[in-house]
Protein backbone atom coordinates (compact mmCIF):
# COMPACT_ATOMS: atom_id res chain seq x y z
CA UNK A 1 0.00 0.00 0.00
CA UNK A 2 0.94 3.56 -0.84
CA UNK A 3 1.76 5.72 2.04
CA UNK A 4 -0.78 8.49 3.31
CA UNK A 5 1.36 11.50 3.17
CA UNK A 6 3.29 11.48 -0.11
CA UNK A 7 6.70 13.14 0.20
CA UNK A 8 8.91 11.90 -2.76
CA UNK A 9 6.56 11.68 -5.92
CA UNK A 10 7.46 9.11 -8.48
CA UNK A 11 8.71 10.72 -12.18
CA UNK A 12 8.67 7.64 -14.65
CA UNK A 13 11.85 7.91 -17.08
CA UNK A 14 9.98 9.45 -19.99
CA UNK A 15 9.07 11.96 -18.06
CA UNK A 16 9.35 16.15 -19.78
CA UNK A 17 7.99 18.91 -17.98
CA UNK A 18 8.57 20.81 -21.64
CA UNK A 19 5.19 18.68 -22.44
CA UNK A 20 3.33 19.55 -19.70
CA UNK A 21 1.08 22.55 -20.55
CA UNK A 22 0.97 25.77 -19.35
CA UNK A 23 -2.39 27.93 -17.92
CA UNK A 24 -3.00 30.65 -19.76
CA UNK A 25 -4.22 33.28 -17.06
CA UNK A 26 -5.19 36.95 -17.81
CA UNK A 27 -3.13 39.74 -16.73
CA UNK A 28 -5.59 41.89 -14.50
CA UNK A 29 -6.75 39.09 -12.78
CA UNK A 30 -7.85 39.38 -8.92
CA UNK A 31 -6.82 37.53 -5.69
CA UNK A 32 -8.68 37.28 -2.71
CA UNK A 33 -6.35 39.07 0.20
CA UNK A 34 -6.65 39.38 3.84
CA UNK A 35 -5.27 42.80 4.63
CA UNK A 36 -5.58 45.95 7.40
CA UNK A 37 -7.09 49.35 6.15
CA UNK A 38 -3.52 51.35 5.95
CA UNK A 39 -5.11 54.67 7.39
CA UNK A 40 -8.17 56.13 8.62
CA UNK A 41 -10.72 57.21 6.15
CA UNK A 42 -14.41 58.07 5.91
CA UNK A 43 -16.92 56.69 3.59
CA UNK A 44 -18.55 59.02 1.50
CA UNK A 45 -21.98 57.61 0.69
CA UNK A 46 -22.54 56.85 4.46
CA UNK A 47 -19.89 59.01 6.53
CA UNK A 48 -18.75 56.17 8.61
CA UNK A 49 -15.41 56.27 9.46
CA UNK A 50 -12.83 53.22 9.37
CA UNK A 51 -10.12 53.12 11.34
CA UNK A 52 -6.42 52.28 10.58
CA UNK A 53 -5.66 48.77 11.06
CA UNK A 54 -9.36 47.52 10.41
CA UNK A 55 -9.56 43.60 8.66
CA UNK A 56 -10.71 43.16 5.13
CA UNK A 57 -10.90 40.56 2.98
CA UNK A 58 -10.02 42.59 -0.14
CA UNK A 59 -9.43 41.87 -3.82
CA UNK A 60 -6.23 42.40 -5.21
CA UNK A 61 -5.25 43.64 -8.79
CA UNK A 62 -1.94 44.79 -10.77
CA UNK A 63 -2.16 48.28 -12.25
CA UNK A 64 -1.75 47.83 -15.68
CA UNK A 65 0.98 50.69 -17.65
CA UNK A 66 1.76 51.88 -14.72
CA UNK A 67 5.13 51.32 -13.11
CA UNK A 68 7.53 53.15 -10.92
CA UNK A 69 11.36 52.29 -11.39
CA UNK A 70 10.67 48.98 -12.87
CA UNK A 71 8.22 48.17 -9.71
CA UNK A 72 4.36 47.22 -10.36
CA UNK A 73 1.56 49.58 -8.08
CA UNK A 74 -0.77 47.19 -6.92
CA UNK A 75 -4.84 48.29 -6.13
CA UNK A 76 -6.93 47.30 -3.55
CA UNK A 77 -10.92 46.74 -3.48
CA UNK A 78 -12.80 46.70 -0.21
CA UNK A 79 -16.22 47.38 0.91
CA UNK A 80 -17.83 49.83 3.59
CA UNK A 81 -18.95 48.12 6.43
CA UNK A 82 -21.79 50.32 6.77
CA UNK A 83 -22.95 50.46 3.41
CA UNK A 84 -21.14 48.05 1.35
CA UNK A 85 -20.11 50.85 -0.90
CA UNK A 86 -16.55 50.02 -2.81
CA UNK A 87 -13.74 51.41 -1.92
CA UNK A 88 -10.39 51.69 -3.63
CA UNK A 89 -6.85 52.36 -2.89
CA UNK A 90 -3.41 51.45 -4.54
CA UNK A 91 0.49 51.37 -3.63
CA UNK A 92 2.43 54.37 -3.58
CA UNK A 93 6.32 53.08 -4.00
CA UNK A 94 7.03 56.73 -4.37
CA UNK A 95 6.49 57.65 -1.21
CA UNK A 96 6.41 54.91 0.77
CA UNK A 97 2.65 55.09 1.20
CA UNK A 98 -1.17 54.41 -0.03
CA UNK A 99 -2.76 56.69 -2.12
CA UNK A 100 -6.39 57.14 -1.57
CA UNK A 101 -8.60 56.46 -5.02
CA UNK A 102 -12.21 55.96 -4.94
CA UNK A 103 -15.20 55.74 -2.50
CA UNK A 104 -13.28 57.73 0.36
CA UNK A 105 -11.77 60.45 2.19
CA UNK A 106 -8.17 60.06 3.95
CA UNK A 107 -8.21 61.63 7.62
CA UNK A 108 -5.16 63.45 9.11
CA UNK A 109 -3.88 64.48 5.63
CA UNK A 110 -3.04 68.38 6.53
CA UNK A 111 0.30 67.98 7.48
CA UNK A 112 1.11 65.95 4.38
CA UNK A 113 -0.64 68.77 2.00
CA UNK A 114 1.40 71.33 3.57
CA UNK A 115 4.51 69.44 2.70
CA UNK A 116 3.32 68.87 -0.74
CA UNK A 117 2.73 72.31 -1.23
CA UNK A 118 6.13 73.73 -0.21
CA UNK A 119 7.54 70.91 -2.28
CA UNK A 120 5.75 72.15 -4.85
CA UNK A 121 6.81 76.05 -4.23
CA UNK A 122 10.62 75.13 -4.38
CA UNK A 123 10.16 73.21 -7.66
CA UNK A 124 8.40 76.34 -9.50
CA UNK A 125 10.99 78.53 -7.86
CA UNK A 126 14.06 76.02 -8.82
CA UNK A 127 12.44 76.42 -12.94
CA UNK A 128 12.29 80.23 -12.76
CA UNK A 129 15.92 80.37 -11.65
CA UNK A 130 17.15 78.25 -14.15
CA UNK A 131 15.67 79.89 -16.92
CA UNK A 132 16.02 83.94 -15.66
CA UNK A 133 19.20 84.49 -14.18
CA UNK A 134 17.64 88.18 -12.46
CA UNK A 135 15.53 85.96 -10.68
CA UNK A 136 18.19 84.11 -8.72
CA UNK A 137 19.48 87.77 -8.26
CA UNK A 138 16.17 88.98 -6.69
CA UNK A 139 15.76 85.58 -4.58
CA UNK A 140 18.61 85.91 -2.98
CA UNK A 141 18.72 89.38 -2.03
CA UNK A 142 15.07 88.77 -0.56
CA UNK A 143 16.61 85.71 1.58
CA UNK A 144 19.36 87.71 2.87
CA UNK A 145 17.31 90.93 3.92
CA UNK A 146 15.10 88.38 5.69
CA UNK A 147 17.88 87.09 7.69
CA UNK A 148 19.27 90.34 8.80
CA UNK A 149 15.46 91.00 10.02
CA UNK A 150 15.35 87.78 12.07
CA UNK A 151 18.54 88.46 13.10
CA UNK A 152 17.76 91.92 14.39
CA UNK A 153 14.35 90.79 16.31
CA UNK A 154 16.26 88.33 18.14
CA UNK A 155 19.05 90.88 19.07
CA UNK A 156 16.21 93.43 20.23
CA UNK A 157 14.78 90.28 22.04
CA UNK A 158 17.62 89.64 23.81
CA UNK A 159 18.08 93.26 25.08
CA UNK A 160 14.75 93.55 26.42
CA UNK A 161 15.35 90.50 28.38
CA UNK A 162 18.58 91.69 29.59
CA UNK A 163 17.14 95.29 30.64
CA UNK A 164 14.02 93.34 32.38
CA UNK A 165 15.11 90.42 34.34
CA UNK A 166 18.60 90.08 34.73
CA UNK A 167 18.27 86.58 35.74
CA UNK A 168 21.34 85.28 38.46
CA UNK A 169 21.23 81.76 38.35
CA UNK A 170 23.00 80.91 41.39
CA UNK A 171 21.16 83.91 43.13
CA UNK A 172 17.94 81.79 42.15
CA UNK A 173 19.30 78.46 43.73
CA UNK A 174 20.64 80.32 46.93
CA UNK A 175 16.85 81.48 47.41
CA UNK A 176 14.89 78.09 46.48
CA UNK A 177 17.77 76.57 49.09
CA UNK A 178 16.59 79.16 52.09
CA UNK A 179 12.89 78.47 50.85
CA UNK A 180 13.48 75.23 51.57
CA UNK A 181 15.26 75.69 54.98
CA UNK A 182 12.35 77.66 56.09
CA UNK A 183 9.44 75.47 55.03
CA UNK A 184 11.50 72.46 57.20
CA UNK A 185 12.02 74.80 59.99
CA UNK A 186 8.43 75.67 59.81
CA UNK A 187 7.68 71.99 59.75
CA UNK A 188 9.84 71.11 62.78
CA UNK A 189 8.44 74.14 64.83
CA UNK A 190 5.17 72.65 63.74
CA UNK A 191 5.66 69.03 64.99
CA UNK A 192 7.23 70.58 67.96
CA UNK A 193 3.92 72.29 68.83
CA UNK A 194 1.75 69.38 68.33
CA UNK A 195 4.13 67.24 70.55
CA UNK A 196 4.31 69.48 73.38
CA UNK A 197 0.35 69.55 72.78
CA UNK A 198 0.20 66.34 73.36
CA UNK A 199 2.09 65.88 76.06
CA UNK A 200 0.32 68.67 78.38
CA UNK A 201 -2.77 66.84 77.28
CA UNK A 202 -1.64 63.59 78.69
CA UNK A 203 0.02 65.45 82.05
CA UNK A 204 -3.29 67.05 82.58
CA UNK A 205 -4.82 64.23 82.34
CA UNK A 206 -2.37 62.31 84.69
CA UNK A 207 -2.74 65.51 87.36
CA UNK A 208 -6.82 65.04 87.29
CA UNK A 209 -6.41 61.22 87.85
CA UNK A 210 -3.97 61.50 90.45
CA UNK A 211 -5.77 64.30 92.25
CA UNK A 212 -9.00 62.62 92.26
CA UNK A 213 -7.43 59.40 93.66
CA UNK A 214 -5.81 61.59 96.47
CA UNK A 215 -8.96 62.96 97.18
CA UNK A 216 -10.46 59.50 97.68
CA UNK A 217 -7.68 57.99 99.47
CA UNK A 218 -7.76 61.20 101.68
CA UNK A 219 -11.69 60.68 102.66
CA UNK A 220 -11.06 56.67 103.31
CA UNK A 221 -8.18 58.32 105.54
CA UNK A 222 -10.52 60.80 107.58
CA UNK A 223 -13.45 57.97 107.56
CA UNK A 224 -10.69 55.46 109.39
CA UNK A 225 -9.38 58.33 111.25
CA UNK A 226 -12.96 58.70 112.71
CA UNK A 227 -13.46 55.24 113.02
CA UNK A 228 -10.28 55.03 115.37
CA UNK A 229 -11.07 58.09 116.92
CA UNK A 230 -14.54 56.69 117.86
CA UNK A 231 -13.44 53.34 119.20
CA UNK A 232 -11.21 53.15 122.48
CA UNK A 233 -7.79 51.76 122.33
CA UNK A 234 -8.92 49.59 125.39
CA UNK A 235 -12.14 48.34 123.99
CA UNK A 236 -10.23 45.82 122.03
CA UNK A 237 -9.30 43.95 125.32
CA UNK A 238 -13.07 44.58 127.01
CA UNK A 239 -14.68 43.02 124.02
CA UNK A 240 -14.54 39.69 125.58
CA UNK A 241 -15.99 40.68 128.91
CA UNK A 242 -18.75 42.77 126.84
CA UNK A 243 -19.99 39.58 125.56
CA UNK A 244 -19.82 37.23 128.71
CA UNK A 245 -21.35 40.41 130.55
CA UNK A 246 -23.97 40.33 127.93
CA UNK A 247 -24.24 36.32 128.31
CA UNK A 248 -24.60 36.27 132.10
CA UNK A 249 -27.39 39.06 131.41
CA UNK A 250 -29.34 36.78 129.80
CA UNK A 251 -29.08 33.98 131.69
CA UNK A 252 -30.02 36.31 134.94
CA UNK A 253 -32.83 37.39 133.50
CA UNK A 254 -34.42 34.20 132.38
CA UNK A 255 -33.73 33.21 136.76
CA UNK A 256 -35.74 36.02 137.78
CA UNK A 257 -38.29 35.31 135.63
CA UNK A 258 -38.24 31.50 136.52
CA UNK A 259 -38.09 32.55 140.31
CA UNK A 260 -40.95 35.29 139.71
CA UNK A 261 -43.37 32.10 138.06
CA UNK A 262 -42.08 29.45 141.38
CA UNK A 263 -43.04 32.74 144.09
CA UNK A 264 -46.37 33.07 142.31
CA UNK A 265 -47.23 29.74 141.16
CA UNK A 266 -44.88 27.81 143.08
CA UNK A 267 -42.78 24.78 141.67
CA UNK A 268 -44.39 22.05 140.23
CA UNK A 269 -41.81 19.50 140.30
CA UNK A 270 -40.64 19.73 144.24
CA UNK A 271 -40.80 17.18 146.74
CA UNK A 272 -42.29 18.83 150.07
CA UNK A 273 -45.32 19.92 147.78
CA UNK A 274 -46.11 16.42 145.59
CA UNK A 275 -45.44 14.92 149.22
CA UNK A 276 -47.85 16.64 150.95
CA UNK A 277 -50.74 16.76 148.05
CA UNK A 278 -50.30 13.28 147.09
CA UNK A 279 -50.72 10.19 149.20
CA UNK A 280 -49.00 7.05 148.87
CA UNK A 281 -51.12 4.15 147.78
CA UNK A 282 -51.81 1.34 150.88
CA UNK A 283 -50.05 -1.67 150.11
CA UNK A 284 -52.89 -5.01 149.73
CA UNK A 285 -51.86 -8.59 150.86
CA UNK A 286 -51.86 -10.50 147.67
CA UNK A 287 -49.60 -8.38 145.85
CA UNK A 288 -46.53 -7.37 148.28
CA UNK A 289 -43.66 -8.00 146.11
CA UNK A 290 -44.00 -5.80 143.49
CA UNK A 291 -44.80 -2.94 146.52
CA UNK A 292 -40.93 -2.27 146.76
CA UNK A 293 -40.73 -1.92 143.03
CA UNK A 294 -43.30 0.82 143.26
CA UNK A 295 -41.08 2.33 146.28
CA UNK A 296 -38.22 2.33 143.98
CA UNK A 297 -40.19 4.14 141.22
CA UNK A 298 -40.80 6.85 143.69
CA UNK A 299 -37.25 7.14 144.74
CA UNK A 300 -36.21 7.14 141.37
CA UNK A 301 -38.48 9.94 140.59
CA UNK A 302 -37.42 12.04 143.56
CA UNK A 303 -40.68 11.59 145.97
CA UNK A 304 -40.18 11.10 149.52
CA UNK A 305 -41.38 8.16 151.32
CA UNK A 306 -44.22 9.07 153.67
CA UNK A 307 -46.25 7.26 156.35
CA UNK A 308 -48.99 5.11 154.90
CA UNK A 309 -51.76 6.56 156.95
CA UNK A 310 -50.80 10.05 156.98
CA UNK A 311 -52.96 12.68 155.24
CA UNK A 312 -52.73 16.38 154.33
CA UNK A 313 -52.76 18.64 157.32
CA UNK A 314 -52.41 22.04 156.00
CA UNK A 315 -52.35 24.48 152.61
CA UNK A 316 -50.23 26.80 154.35
CA UNK A 317 -47.48 24.26 155.36
CA UNK A 318 -47.29 22.99 151.48
CA UNK A 319 -47.30 26.89 150.17
CA UNK A 320 -44.58 27.01 153.04
CA UNK A 321 -42.45 24.37 152.06
CA UNK A 322 -42.93 24.73 148.63
CA UNK A 323 -41.11 28.35 148.85
CA UNK A 324 -38.56 26.78 151.31
CA UNK A 325 -37.37 23.64 149.11
CA UNK A 326 -35.51 24.09 145.75
CA UNK A 327 -37.35 22.87 142.34
CA UNK A 328 -35.45 19.32 141.18
CA UNK A 329 -35.16 18.38 138.17
CA UNK A 330 -37.65 15.59 137.14
CA UNK A 331 -41.32 16.37 136.13
CA UNK A 332 -44.16 16.24 137.97
CA UNK A 333 -45.92 13.81 135.35
CA UNK A 334 -43.89 10.95 136.27
CA UNK A 335 -44.33 11.46 140.33
CA UNK A 336 -48.08 11.35 139.25
CA UNK A 337 -47.51 8.08 137.43
CA UNK A 338 -46.22 6.27 140.55
CA UNK A 339 -49.47 6.68 142.45
CA UNK A 340 -52.15 5.68 141.18
CA UNK A 341 -55.29 7.07 143.82
CA UNK A 342 -55.70 9.44 146.62
CA UNK A 343 -57.57 9.34 149.98
CA UNK A 344 -61.35 9.97 148.18
CA UNK A 345 -60.81 6.93 146.03
CA UNK A 346 -59.13 4.51 148.53
CA UNK A 347 -62.33 4.94 150.69
CA UNK A 348 -64.70 4.52 147.69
Amino acid sequence: MSERKVLNKYYPPDFDPSKIPKLKLPKDRQYVVRLMAPFNMRCKTCGEYIYKGKKFNARKETVQNELYMGLPIFRFYIKCTRCLAEITFKTDPENTDYAMEHGATRNFQAEKLIEEEEKKIQREREEEELNNPMKVLENRTRDSKMEMEVLENLQELKELNQRQAQVDFESMLEQYKELEKRQKEKEQEEDERETKEMLERALVKRLRDSDSDSDQEEENREDQQKKHSAEKPTDILTADRSTDSTVTASTGAKRQKVESWERSVGGLGGKSALGSLVVRKKPSATNTAPQPAAGSQTGTGGAASLPAETCVTTTASSSSSSQTAPAPNGSSLSLLGAYSDSDDSNSE
